[in-house]
């Protein structure tokens, strides 16, 4: 799983190219000529939606309100929106009492606009309807068996009270459930949207940061060095392909190739415990595990010689005794 600047999980972005192409293909069973959407001008769901549209149909036209000049003039923003909702009786879930917008699916859910476009504005607890605050979770926190094969989660065991899960949909709605109850998953921040507009947003993402943070510790095992090191320095340009709507691209097409045939043998489990807010890494296990406790061991020899080591340290400090001279020269002169 990536992330967008170090924070933001994705959660909206990968529904955008899912909803798109379900779009697209009823337009083309139809023999519809156009799609619409709703997303305003100054985000990025237009262009995630727009793009999809264009590269799954050339042909196709596309209607958004949002940029229409006759819908501008009537519309001029959200609190037009409600009162037109409200007089002619159209439920939505933006009200009054919560002047903020939300978009929820089962990766995550999340907030933004209205009041809470004052980036010092703490959200009010009502807002949240996923995870708790983690003052206010279970004391005792909670043991899980998380099994991947491939990278991919195939099974869930809750270790306090045996519940198990492995069909996708059911491990991912548990630990939604289970993140949740202890706190976990929520983020609060401003992030870079593609347009060049700075937004605030809150996120409440359980599921999704329990599956992260144990994939990530177990490919600490069971990934080559400079495959994880490779795949790192790739990891931002994926995430923010995804996040700005080039999902169905070239590049798209060429990273995801690079990172499956990264995340293959990525097989075993993590223990870990979720406890107000956090989720503890308390073990791995991987039959494909490139860890030698003997090797890394400080208390036996374990196959390496030490001696060995001078000899690449020195090669290593060769280029740093070079810089070092060449800077007095200069200094000298």
């Amino acid at each position: 799983m990536l992330i967008y600047e170090n924070r933001y999980l994705l959660g909206t972005s990968l529904a955008r190219p899912i909803i798109a192409r379900a779009q697209v293909e009823v337009a083309l069973a139809e023999g519809a000529t156009h799609v619409a959407h709703g997303a305003t001008g100054k985000g990025n769901d237009q262009v995630r939606f727009e793009l999809a549209y264009y590269a799954l149909a050339p042909h196709i036209k596309v209607i958004a309100p949002w940029k229409d000049r006759a819908f501008l003039n009537q519309f001029k923003g959200r609190t037009d929106l409600l009162r037109h909702a409200e007089e002619h009786k159209i439920p939505v879930e933006a009200t009054a009492a919560k002047p903020y917008s939300m978009d929820e699916n089962l990766m995550h859910k999340s907030y933004e606009s209205g009041i809470l476009e004052d980036p010092m504005l703490t959200p009010d607890p009502s807002v949240f309807t996923i995870c708790r605050s983690p003052k206010d979770a279970p004391d005792k926190g909670a043991r899980v068996e998380l099994h991947f094969k491939d990278s991919m989660p195939i099974r869930v065991k809750n270790l306090d009270d045996g519940t198990t899960y492995e069909k996708p949909l059911e491990l991912f709605v548990y630990l939604n459930e289970l993140g949740g109850l202890h706190g976990v998953g929520r983020v609060d921040m401003v992030e870079n949207r593609f347009v060049g507009i700075k937004s605030r947003g809150v996120y409440e993402t359980p599921g999704g940061t329990i599956l992260h943070r144990a994939l990530r510790d177990l490919e600490g095992v069971a990934m080559d060095r400079e495959v994880l090191h490779l795949r790192d320095s790739l990891a931002p340009k994926f995430a923010e392909l995804i996040y700005n709507g080039f999902w169905y691209s070239p590049e798209m097409d060429f990273l995801r190739g690079a990172f499956n045939q990264a995340q293959s043998i990525i097989d075993g489990y993590v223990v870990l415990e979720l406890y107000k807010g956090n989720v503890i890494i308390l073990g791995r296990h991987s039959p494909s595990s490139l860890y030698d406790k003997d090797l890394s061991s400080m208390d036996v020899e374990g196959g390496y010689d030490q001696t060995h080591a001078e000899g690449f340290i020195r090669i290593n400090a060769l280029r740093l005794k070079a810089h070092k001279v060449i800077m007095r020269k200069g200094g000298a002169d």
